[in-house]
């Protein structure tokens, strides 16, 4: 399969922030707190229905597998369940948590070995979201302006991150992938109804694609801190 790749220096269209709809944004916020990414996304009270699976997982790329150990520990100590205990695989190390508010969390490494401690440093925060077609939504958000990184043909597609949100502390790299293929992966049932519970930020008007995922405008006022 050939992978495309896409570079450009010209001012574009990004992601630049993730929002989190939860029913306890105090106990959310601790929660992520403990967790060591509370700086990485925002939080908005919301009581929208949602079951089973919200079709997204936000995935934390770090050093190597102590590091992962170190993110999943304080994850399950903070109140998370756990989907897949950390493990090696063919891509690296990995384990997948779901969060009190019912995000799914996945902390990963491309490294099979420890060569150093538990840094608790993020190297890259991904927001992993499942569609039907992963070609037709590629191709609606390059039409509004965002930029293909990565493009495995209809199976994934990563887009180029723009800059961080204001008093985020950095920026959130926006990917496709197959639904039913991202479920499998993070160990859960492909079914689910009702709202993602996930808003994103950063396009020059507010829309919703055609698997429910509702963007924001980037000069949107910011919600209550994280």
């Amino acid at each position: 399969m050939v992978m495309a790749t896409t570079a450009s220096t010209a001012a574009r269209t990004a992601l630049s922030s993730v929002t989190l709809e939860v029913s306890d944004p105090e106990a959310a916020r601790r929660f992520y707190r403990a967790f060591g990414v509370d700086t990485r996304i925002r939080l908005r009270a919301s009581e929208a229905q949602s079951t089973g699976f919200r079709g997204f997982t936000l995935a934390l790329t770090v050093s190597g597998p102590a590091t992962v150990d170190g993110f999943f520990g304080a994850a399950v100590d903070a109140g998370a369940t756990v989907l897949k205990p950390a493990a090696k695989s063919l891509w690296g190390y990995s384990g997948v948590v779901q969060a009190p508010d019912g995000t799914i969390w996945k902390i990963a490494t491309s490294a099979k070995k420890d060569t150093g401690p538990d840094t608790r440093e993020i190297d890259g925060v991904v927001l992993l979201i499942g569609v039907e077609d992963v070609k037709a939504t590629r191709q609606l958000y390059t039409d509004r302006g965002l930029t293909v990184a990565k493009s495995f043909g209809g199976k994934y597609a990563e887009f180029a991150p723009g800059q961080a949100a204001p008093g985020q502390a950095g920026p959130v790299t926006l990917a496709l992938y197959k639904r039913r293929a991202l479920a499998k992966d993070l160990g859960v049932p492909v079914d689910g109804t009702g709202s993602h519970r996930v808003v994103l930020g950063g396009t020059a008007d507010a829309f919703t694609d055609p698997d429910g995922f509702a963007w924001e405008a980037a000069a949107s006022p910011a919600p209550t801190p994280s």
